[in-house]
């Protein structure tokens, strides 16, 4: 029996080398698109921590052209498509928001209409984000949750999420959504909160910094460790139906309490060492994010197995590594 073969977009960074980590441990052929870049040295830093680099075939394309993506499906056969990529920063959204929206939301249309042309029985993965839910409009949020996007980023994102639904109906793709609420690792990129925060825990505790400039310590998140939320959207992609899952650990916890844990695991209390600068407060604020997750269990079978304590901790020691290498 042949492989199975999966495609992944935004395979450079977390999410896409956690998902290719998994992939390749359960014998899949695993490609990834390649996004053009001035730092291509740099570019599979997150395959090579997690010592795969190799093992995973890169291909030239980007979600903006959708000739190249028709090609790489013609090429590479996939079984499974997994839509990784995006402007996936919500701050640079507000800086970006053509471009967010010309990959985050246009970018689905290309790669559903490339999946529709050429490989209409591959089976289809859209990263949605907790983000749609911004202004959030019950204290939990699941899949039956009305979206109320307060960002460039989560508008691009609904409309990909959207997009992928009216796909899966109207054509009979196997297309599935994941909504997964935040999920960080020592494989995060060191603009968003929690990374700036290990990274920082870690510089001053090596004597390199003194303090970490924040924005709004008081924005509840739901954080879940992202090798945990790949295993998520490989299950959706093995279910007879497609569907749209909510991925979270159901527990929401305050940037000012990752920065309690973060600070702890080195001996060290946060409030002698954060300061809260304004210039990182968002034009638009999600105040609570908490996601309900019972479908996922229920139909899926997952479960996050990692708690905010151990990845906070997993984060941090990844940190003092980086900064004494």
């Amino acid at each position: 029996m042949s492989k199975k073969k999966a495609l992944i977009t935004g395979v450079t960074g977390q999410d896409g080398a956690y998902l290719s980590q998994l992939l390749l441990g359960k014998g899949y052929e695993v490609h990834g698109i390649l996004r053009r870049s001035a730092s291509a040295e740099v570019i599979d830093a997150r395959l090579k921590w997690l010592d795969i680099a190799e093992q995973v075939t890169l291909q030239d394309g980007n979600l903006t052209d959708i000739s190249s993506l028709i090609r790489i499906i013609q090429k590479v056969e996939p079984d499974e498509i997994y839509n990784l990529g995006a402007q996936s920063f919500v701050k640079s959204s507000w800086q970006q928001p053509v471009l967010t929206g010309q990959v985050t939301a246009i970018g689905v249309s290309n790669i559903l209409e490339a999946v529709r042309i050429v490989a209409p029985q591959a089976r289809f993965y859209q990263a949605s984000s907790s983000e749609m839910y911004g202004l959030i409009q019950e204290p939990m949020q699941s899949e039956k949750t009305p979206f109320y996007p307060r960002s460039p980023y989560a508008v691009a994102k609904l409309y990909g999420h959207w997009i992928t639904v009216n796909y899966r109906e109207s054509f009979g793709l196997h297309a599935s959504s994941g909504i997964l609420f935040n999920h960080e690792s020592p494989l995060r990129g060191i603009e968003f909160v929690t990374r700036k925060i290990t990274d920082g825990v870690a510089r001053i505790k090596l004597g390199k910094a003194k303090t970490l400039a924040l924005g709004n310590l008081d924005a509840k998140r739901d954080w879940g460790h992202a090798r945990d939320y790949v295993k998520a959207m490989w299950l959706m992609l093995q279910q007879d139906k497609p569907d749209d899952y909510v991925v979270a650990t159901g527990r929401t916890e305050t940037v000012r309490e990752f920065c309690r844990l973060a600070f702890g695991h080195v001996g060290l209390n946060y409030e002698d060492h954060v300061v809260v600068d304004s210039r990182f407060m968002r034009p638009a604020e999600v105040d609570v994010l908490l996601g309900d997750s019972s479908k996922a269990r229920k139909f899926l079978g997952w479960a996050p197995e990692t708690t905010l304590e151990q990845l906070a901790a997993e984060m941090v020691e990844a940190d003092l590594k980086r900064n004494t290498a």
